[in-house]
Formats: C-alpha cells, structure tokens, sequence
C-alpha cells in the first residue's frame, strides 16, 4: 500500500488499518448471508437506481417549474463535484490498495463482481457521490416529504455493499460519506439562495 508518507499520517493510518483489515472480514464473511450475496452487488450498480434519478428530475420538473430546473443542475452539480473530488482528487494523493487487489487481505475474502478495479481505495466514490446526493436530495425535498431522510439509508446500503462486496475498506466508505455529505450540504445551500424552498403548498 501506498500512503502520503508524512510520519503523522502513517502513525495514524498503523491504527485505523487493523480495525479496516477486521471490520471488512466480518462483514464479508460473518455478516453475510445468502440474501445479502444475490442482491448487493446489483445495489452498487448505476443502472439500478436510473429508474429513480429519472422519477425525481421528472418529478420536480413538472412540479416546480423553473425551481425545478435550478435543482436538476444542482443534482448534476452535485454528482460531477463529488467523483471529481473523491476520483481526481483524493484518490491521486492517497493511493490506497484496494482489499480486494491486497495480496494478505483478498484471498480471505469472498467476491462477488466481476472485476476488481484499479484505482485506488480512498475515498470510495460511491459513498462520496451517494451520500452527496443523499445530503442535497434531503436538504431540498424535505419540505416536499417527511420521508426525504430515507435517502440516508439509501446511501447507507449502496457504501456498505461496497464493503461486502470486497472492494473498498470501512475506512474509506466513511470518509467518502464525510466528504459526500459536506459536497451536497454545500451545493444545497447555494440551489436554496438562488432558488429557494420547494414546497407543493401553494
């Protein structure tokens, strides 16, 4: 593994790395279960949830107008912002091997996509973009719906299945949903000052 090589952040990362190394065996092994294999690995795929992002651009485009336009180019904002930070941005500083590619980890785990990637590990890109969106999806339709927070678990589900899938450690996946969550809360401020409350209260 490759990490900045400042003494402090090493000395940091000979802490959190054990716990990472434990924490992904659990939940690739002992947590796992039959269910859980046939079904995460399509959770993590972008094709699952197109059905969703196209409801919600039809959804607040045919119900807030103008408004409605602004948050599409939010949402758009918010996507290109989180895989340019995490994908171009933090994984070429920290070059974190991948569990699944990690000569000691990876054959202890179980895998269940057809390719491991080459990237590096930190951040994950799925949780920072989906808890990105999670964040501005919330921070925009919670006066739209009480259920807006459930998008949170949405995000939850879709980091936490890259764990058991093999191919991002804890570690990552929480510092990708840190990084994600300040990206929307960013970009929902700024759609709120330039278009303000969606409400289907007339």
């Amino acid at each position: 593994m490759h990490y900045f090589q400042s003494p402090v952040f090493l000395s940091i990362w000979s802490y959190i790395d054990p716990i990472d190394r434990w924490l992904i065996k659990h939940i690739n092994q002992d947590w796992g279960n039959p269910v859980f294999d046939a079904i995460l690995p399509f959770v993590r795929e972008t094709a699952t949830w197109l059905p969703l992002y196209f409801f919600l651009i039809l959804f607040v485009t045919i119900n807030f107008g103008v408004k409605g336009l602004w948050w599409v180019i939010g949402f758009l904002l918010t996507a290109a912002l989180a895989d340019i930070i995490s994908s171009h941005f933090i994984k070429q500083w920290v070059l974190r091997t991948r569990p699944c590619q990690d000569p000691i980890v990876g054959p202890q785990l179980r895998f269940f996509i057809n390719y491991c990637p080459g990237s590096s590990s930190f951040t994950s890109s799925h949780a920072t973009s989906h808890f990105a969106q999670a964040m501005f999806f919330y921070i925009t339709l919670r006066n739209v719906s009480r259920w807006a927070w459930v998008f949170f678990l949405w995000a939850f589900i879709i980091s936490y299945t890259q764990v058991y899938v093999g191919v991002h450690y804890p570690f990552d996946v929480l510092c990708g949903g840190i990084v994600g969550c300040g990206i929307g809360f960013i970009v929902s401020k700024m759609y709120l000052k330039q278009a303000g409350l969606l409400s289907l209260v007339k």
